[in-house]
């Protein structure tokens, strides 16, 4: 029969952190990285030596969400060796779910909502003195006080960081639960920002990038008059931050003004990620996406007439209800068309409270399976086609350090996005080269260098 762990007292405190979904969670992990730093704990890889471990967790897709239950599930052994573990669920899965997550896990302490980050380590000092099981679900999340722990670089040693500037979404997709689980849009002052960015460029970060669920919105609510067109301007102004990169924007949103960025901002990476969704103008508005293919492809062809060599990619949905095979025809013809860099592809799935549970006409799962794979075999040709493309140029890439599938290699990313390998003889980790590419893969492009830059 396994015992209880027993740790010396001298022993150090560790946690465990396990990120499901987006990059906005990825900021927020890191964040409680952060903050518990600060606290004395040790970040590790190893859960079997956590003395708490953190799940971030996703409900945008049920298929993420059943990977939380999933995992939740297999840490019932730990919690049963380890009765001092501390297991906290925090994110969109924790706020849709609340005190539910209690009642199915007996071994989770506890559940934290998605405007509940800052509080984890009042709300863990609490649970680990009273032994109570806990759900933390507030309607706001308090600003950090000056000088408080949260004010600590958390992304110190990377050479490029995440910096949210937003959160939530107004525009109610009939298909998304993100407004449910992320509040309505709020905005992050931009003096708040840029002090972070300064912080971030201070540990020697290189790159940012801004992000919020509908980015290109930023600035509503908030007491000074700002868009996010200002807000990219005065990171330019005001920081030495060498590269700017942001996601996710709303293609209403993406005005004449905002593409001119991408020629007037050196320091503004020439790529975008811009959702579609569907090619069907009918599945557009039962999406409520409140745009035509037409303006989505003429706001397309804007971009590469202000910046031609820019990456483009996409989110795009097949199955949505009532999709008929010329819809679906449709969506094939838009990709056709656009020629994205890459794609990223599901099947639609119903969310709890979004308008679209109650649609009729669900296309069957072997049929949404049927066009994913269709969709995606066609992404994949263009893809490589369009990395192939590279051969020959010469690229100025972010050495961002060793590559993780080749041996003895660096990698980096191009302006666009696109990943490169590299040999080198010496360590070029937050410096920018030269590289011309030689060889192209489906995810990556192979080097040589050329020259360091400065």
């Amino acid at each position: 029969m396994n015992q209880p762990l027993q740790a010396p007292s001298d022993r150090p405190r560790y946690l465990y952190v396990q990120t499901f979904g987006c990059q906005m969670n990825e900021y927020d992990s890191r964040r409680v990285e952060g903050i518990l730093a600060a606290e004395g704990y040790r970040l590790t890889d190893d859960i079997s030596l956590a003395d708490v471990i953190f799940l971030n967790t996703c409900s945008v897709r049920d298929k993420a969400e059943q990977k939380v239950h999933s995992f939740l599930g297999r840490l019932r052994r730990l919690k049963k060796r380890n009765p001092d573990l501390k297991i906290i669920v925090a994110g969109c899965v924790a706020q849709q779910i609340g005190k539910g997550l209690l009642s199915r896990f007996e071994h989770l302490d506890v559940v934290l909502g998605t405007r509940g980050i800052s509080s984890v380590a009042q709300v863990l000092d609490r649970v680990s003195k009273t032994g109570e099981r806990l759900s933390f679900l507030p309607l706001e999340e308090p600003s950090a006080e000056p000088g408080s722990k949260e004010d600590l670089p958390f992304n110190a040693g990377q050479v490029a960081a995440s910096v949210t500037v937003m959160q939530g979404c107004n525009n109610f997709c009939t298909y998304c639960i993100v407004p449910y689980v992320r509040g309505r849009e709020r905005s992050r002052p931009s003096g708040e920002i840029v002090k972070e960015i300064n912080g971030l460029v201070a540990c020697g970060v290189r790159e940012v990038l801004l992000l919020g669920q509908n980015v290109n919105s930023y600035g509503r609510g908030l007491e000074e008059s700002v868009s996010f067109i200002d807000l990219l301007k005065r990171i330019h102004e005001e920081t030495d931050i060498q590269r700017i990169r942001f996601t996710t924007s709303h293609p209403k949103d993406l005005t004449d003004g905002l593409i001119e960025c991408f020629a007037t901002l050196p320091r503004l990476c020439g790529c975008l990620h811009l959702p579609f969704q569907s090619g069907s103008d009918r599945i557009l508005k039962r999406m409520n996406r409140v745009y035509t293919s037409a303006e989505y492809i003429g706001k397309i062809e804007k971009l590469r007439l202000c910046c031609p060599e820019i990456g483009l990619t996409s989110d795009v949905m097949v199955g949505f209800p009532g999709e008929t095979e010329e819809d679906f025809q449709d969506t094939l013809r838009l990709m056709d068309r656009v020629q994205f860099d890459n794609l990223f592809s599901f099947r639609y799935s119903d969310r709890p409270y979004a308008r679209s549970v109650e649609f009729p006409d669900k296309v069957s799962e072997d049929i949404k399976a049927r066009r994913l794979a269709e969709l995606q075999a066609m992404q994949a040709e263009i893809t490589l086609r369009k990395n192939r493309d590279e051969i020959g140029k010469v690229r100025e890439i972010l050495v961002e350090g060793p590559s993780k599938t080749s041996n003895g290699q660096l990698t980096g990313r191009t302006q666009q996005n696109k990943i490169v390998n590299f040999e080198s003889t010496g360590d070029l980790t937050g410096s920018f080269a030269r590289v011309r590419v030689i060889d192209a893969f489906s995810h990556s492009l192979r080097g040589e260098l050329v020259a360091d830059l400065p």
